[in-house]
Parts: structure tokens; C-alpha cells; sequence
């Protein structure tokens, strides 16, 4: 069953580069509803648990490292097939092979430092926005 919700996460690297405002703005021009932002910052811990599904992969450690380096934008995103077609939205992890247009072929500086995080998944979605939000919060 599609979901119309997702989560997204403005990594470290946007934030620091002053690009909050217009990868808001390009997301909400594409039809995204926001349904709660917050600006905050990971600790090592807690980008630790975030990303617990990566651990053991060799590039876990500098990815916690990275995530909990400066502040990032979290936030659930609604729209129909928002999963899939926030995946379109923001291009691929690499943001050389991304397409002209994409979030991460505008803002993202290399397939490590690549902007924003999307999820995967209708499920990983209801996770990872229940991981930074309460049910008050969601709107």
C-alpha cells in the first residue's frame, strides 16, 4: 500500500551552504505538502541509531560522523506516491549521475556530501519520521 507521506532530512553539508530555503522551496514547488519541519542537530549517538541499518558497512562510521557534524532540517512531507516521487525529486545519491534539475544535481557536493536524505520506503518512512517526530508534532 503507497503512502503519501516521506521523510527527508537537509544534511549537514546544505544546511552549512545556505541552501535550507531554496531546497524548502524547490520541495514545495513540486507539490509537497510539509507536515512538520524542525531544525536540530544529531549527536554521534543518535545519527548512530538513525542510520543503525548501515552499520558494519564500511562508510558507517564517517557517515555518523558527517550527519552529526552541524545542524540538519528534518522533515514529513506529504503528497500522493510522495515516497517515490520525492526519490525523483531529489536525484541520485551521486550527484554527478543525478538529473539536471534534481535537488542533489543542484546542491549536493559529492555522493558523501549529497544535500538531503529520502526514504526508501513507505515503511522506512513512517520510521524515520517517527524518529525525529512526536504525534503532536505531525500536522
Amino acid at each position: 500500500m503507497e503512502s503519501n507521506k516521506t521523510f527527508t532530512m537537509i544534511k549537514p553539508d546544505a544546511v552549512a551552504n545556505g541552501h535550507i530555503g531554496a531546497i524548502l522551496d524547490k520541495i514545495t514547488k513540486s507539490g509537497f505538502k510539509i507536515v512538520a519541519l524542525k531544525y536540530t542537530a544529531l549527536s554521534a549517538q543518535k545519527a548512530g541509531e538513525f542510520y543503525a541499518v548501515h552499520a558494519g558497512r564500511p562508510f558507517y562510521n564517517d557517515l555518523v560522523t558527517f550527519m552529526s557534524s552541524g545542524p540538519i532540517v528534518a522533515a514529513i512531507l506529504e503528497k500522493d506516491n510522495a515516497v517515490a516521487d520525492f526519490r525523483t525529486l531529489i536525484g541520485a545519491t551521486d550527484p554527478s549521475k543525478a538529473e539536471p534539475g534534481t535537488i542533489r544535481a543542484l546542491f549536493a557536493k559529492s555522493i558523501d556530501a549529497n544535500a538531503v536524505h529520502g526514504s526508501d520506503s513507505d515503511e522506512n518512512a513512517q520510521i524515520e519520521g517517527s524518529f525525529f517526530f512526536s504525534a503532536f508534532e505531525k500536522f
